[in-house]
C-alpha cells in the first residue's frame, strides 16, 4: 500500500469509495454555493481547482465536472482553472489544517463600476 505522504507506524487510515456522479454533484454544489455569494450577472470569472485525485477517479468524465459548474454561470462568465496535489486547509468547526483529498474549489470574481 503507497500513501501519498509520510504515515507514522501505527497510524489511523480512513479508505474512501469514490462515486464519479458524487463527485461531479459535489463540483455543481461548490458553485452553487460560490454563486449565493455574489451576484450571477456580476460573475465574470470563475476559478476551479480541482484535486488531481479527483482526475484519477472521474477519469474520461473530468470534463463533465468543469461543463456541470459552467453550466450555471452566464455565458460570458470566463472559465479557468487547474489541478492541485493535494490541499490543505482546516475542516468545518475547526482551526488544526490538514492535508485534504479529492476536493474542488470554485472561486468566482465579479469587477463592478
Amino acid at each position: 500500500m503507497k500513501f501519498a505522504g509520510t504515515m507514522p507506524e501505527g497510524a489511523k487510515v480512513r479508505f474512501m469509495k469514490s462515486n464519479p456522479d458524487r463527485l461531479i454533484d459535489a463540483a455543481v454544489n461548490a458553485g452553487t454555493q460560490a454563486m449565493e455569494r455574489i451576484k450571477k450577472e456580476d460573475c465574470s470569472l470563475a476559478l476551479i481547482v480541482s484535486c488531481v485525485g479527483r482526475k484519477l477517479v472521474l477519469g474520461d468524465r473530468i470534463e463533465e465536472e468543469v461543463e456541470a459548474v459552467a453550466e450555471d454561470l452566464l455565458p460570458h462568465t470566463s472559465v479557468t482553472g487547474f489541478f492541485s496535489y493535494g490541499e490543505i486547509a482546516p475542516q468545518e468547526n475547526s482551526d488544526r489544517s490538514q492535508l485534504h483529498n479529492q476536493t474542488i474549489t470554485v472561486t468566482l470574481f465579479s469587477e463592478t463600476l
